[in-house]
């Protein structure tokens, strides 16, 4: 099932999606907060681990079409962290996308699906300490703060600078 917004389509993925997603997993700016960018071969794993969740949970990680042109910006949705309990929101969009709103328009048709199709009580997003964009996303989308939440990434090297992470949460309404 796909959701619309007022200038975006959040969809299931195509092939033709690979390409533009691998080129900004690619780019060192996109992946600033993240300990570092992603080949062709991870990118397309990762697509692959999106769709299998979608068919196994019936959510994911929606790629993210601007309406009025077609274009593939990137992915909005929901995911199970595979290192602590609860169901997070992320976003990942390209730096053509940067500027426009689009995170946080997607994030909240994705937190309103999350809730009420399905039924979520609590939706968790975090980032990296640093990750001021996200940060902003979240805050615009309702979700709270609490610095006891703050934790070390298990998945992020201990002297890598991105490895402290910032917790964020909301509740169903």
């Amino acid at each position: 099932m796909d959701l619309s917004t007022e200038r975006l389509l959040l969809r299931r993925w195509r092939d033709s999606d690979r390409e533009p997603f691998a080129a900004l997993n690619a780019d060192p700016e996109v992946m600033e907060h993240f300990p570092a960018t992603m080949t062709r071969e991870q990118s397309d794993l990762l697509v692959d681990r999106i769709e299998a969740g979608f068919e196994a949970r019936g959510f994911g990680l929606w790629a993210v079409e601007v309406a009025a042109t077609g274009e593939f910006v990137g992915f909005t949705g929901l995911a199970i962290p595979g290192f602590r309990p609860g169901v997070e929101i992320g976003w990942r969009l390209a730096r053509s996308a940067w500027g426009y709103g689009y995170a946080t328009e997607a994030a909240r048709a994705v937190l309103a699906e999350g809730f009420r199709l399905h039924g979520l009580k609590e939706i968790i997003s975090f980032t990296a300490v640093g990750n001021l964009r996200s940060r902003a996303v979240m805050t615009r989308i309702g979700m709270t703060y609490d610095p006891a939440d703050d934790f070390d990434h298990p998945s992020v090297p201990a002297d890598h600078q991105v490895r402290r992470h910032v917790l964020y949460r909301i509740s169903a309404p």
